[in-house]
């Protein structure tokens, strides 16, 4: 069994305008290929942890381990690199440049990370489109395609880097139910060919219900 992500004993406070203990003592792991769903009440502390183990909050107590690396100490430089190197995210609002095109919007991480050359870069990012079923708008502006084309440019987009595990924060949130299900099938289809895990915050419960395992929250712990 190979872990993925493990939380050890996170804890966090707010400090402002009182003091508040949002996460107690949150523990839990994940292991290589596994599809997991997060699910809890408005205010639970499903985003907040979210946050916490994407990297991009370090104000925490407790440990973070990524692929074995521990992440707790690193700074934010750090942070920042191995983010982009190991982990892909998928929001509620896809976030893509509307100005980019498609294959333009996929490149943009791997750009950023520089470990490859150009036509490399594009080589992969055409690969995922294709993965994804939307080569063909490659060359369209990305403010062009719709809804559910432009979460699965998200998704290639995620891709991108060859990242150990997929963060969703409410990635069908925008969308109808056939997309929904288009989206779902997708992850799920990436966790058992591509053994990728995945972590998805959702109010959905039709969707967490066809996940592999539901992490259930209530006022910052794990039920």
């Amino acid at each position: 069994m190979s872990l993925v992500l493990q939380a050890k004993n996170i804890n966090k406070y707010f400090r402002e305008p009182v003091l508040f203990h949002v996460l107690k003592d949150v523990s839990f792991q994940i292991e290589k290929g596994e599809f997991v769903s997060i699910m809890g009440k408005s205010g639970c502390g499903k985003s907040t942890l979210l946050y916490i183990l994407s990297t991009m909050d370090t104000d925490y107590e407790g440990e973070l381990w990524l692929d074995e690396v521990p992440l707790t100490e690193k700074s934010s430089d750090e942070l920042a690199y191995f983010r982009n190197a190991h982990i892909g995210f998928v929001f509620q609002f896809h976030y893509l440049l509307p100005e980019f095109s498609v294959i333009e919007n996929v490149m943009l991480p791997a750009k950023k990370l520089g470990r490859k050359n150009m036509e490399e870069i594009r080589h992969d990012a055409m690969e995922k489109l294709r993965l994804l079923g939307i080569k063909d708008q490659a060359d369209k502006l990305a403010s062009r395609i719709s809804g559910g084309q432009k979460q699965r440019v998200a998704i290639a987009r995620a891709l991108i880097n060859e990242p150990s595990i997929i963060m969703g924060d409410e990635p069908t949130g925008n969308l109808d139910s056939k997309n929904s299900d288009n989206v779902f099938n997708i992850f799920k289809e990436l966790s058992l060919e591509k053994d990728l895990s995945l972590l998805v915050v959702t109010h959905d419960e039709d969707f967490a219900q066809k996940t592999d395992r539901i992490i259930e929250m209530g006022d910052g712990v794990i039920l």
